[in-house]
């Protein structure tokens, strides 16, 4: 009861949509759904998804595929003081952040992940928490009112929630953006619609397809 089933993107163009992300996550995962949609938005969509990885190498490996597959570049891969990563903007426009808090690689490199997280920008993150609470999701870690990460079951999209303009800082855009959000969430809170108005809807646990 405290999942995110699937990640649907609601996208232009299905087809393109679908190469993109069956090249970069495999065509059977279970995290990401999509669904044509001509929805008018502009700017910052007001969320991001974040791979996170084991190695350095891994996220090197899937920034290179996304960027062969067409994706952009907001911020090429670097180290921090927290580990390393980069962030791409896929061709449908989302925003894809790669990271890991490891300095070193100390595996062969692959392209898989440990974990899928979707981070909503909102713009008060007490009350947002308070609201998913509400709804039996519990909160994994909590930072005040900057940031709010709930647990996941495994195997599950883990949500996390991060004020509008420090998520757009940290993956390198203006936090401006009218219209759709163009995400709908499947899972255990749907039905419904957050203070944000990001869309919920009853969960219906599927790998990777592309419906009209």
């Amino acid at each position: 009861m405290n999942s995110i089933d699937a990640v649907i993107l609601e996208v232009a163009d299905l087809a393109a949509a679908t190469r993109f992300y069956s090249t970069v996550l495999g065509p059977d995962s279970p995290y990401l759904r999509l669904r044509a949609s001509g929805d008018p938005t502009t700017g910052f969509r007001g969320f991001s998804l974040s791979l996170v990885v084991s190695q350095p190498g891994n996220a090197d490996a899937l920034i290179k595929a996304a960027l062969d597959a067409g994706a952009t570049s907001l911020k090429p891969a670097s180290k921090s003081l927290w580990g390393y990563g980069g962030v791409v903007q896929a061709p449908d426009g989302t925003i894809l952040k790669v990271a890991t808090s490891a300095k070193k690689d100390t595996a062969p490199v692959t392209r898989d992940f440990d974990e899928f997280v979707l981070l909503l920008g909102v713009e008060d993150v007490k009350a947002t928490k308070q609201f998913y609470a509400d709804r039996g999701l519990s909160v994994g870690r909590s930072f005040g009112g900057k940031y709010v990460e709930f647990a996941a079951d495994p195997g599950h999209v883990k949500l996390a929630l991060y004020k509008r303009r420090a998520l757009a800082k940290d993956v390198g855009v203006s936090a401006e953006g009218t219209g759709s959000h163009r995400i709908v969430l499947s899972g255990a809170a749907g039905p419904c619609n957050d203070l944000d108005d990001f869309a919920w809807e009853a969960g219906a646990g599927s790998s990777l397809a592309a419906t009209a």
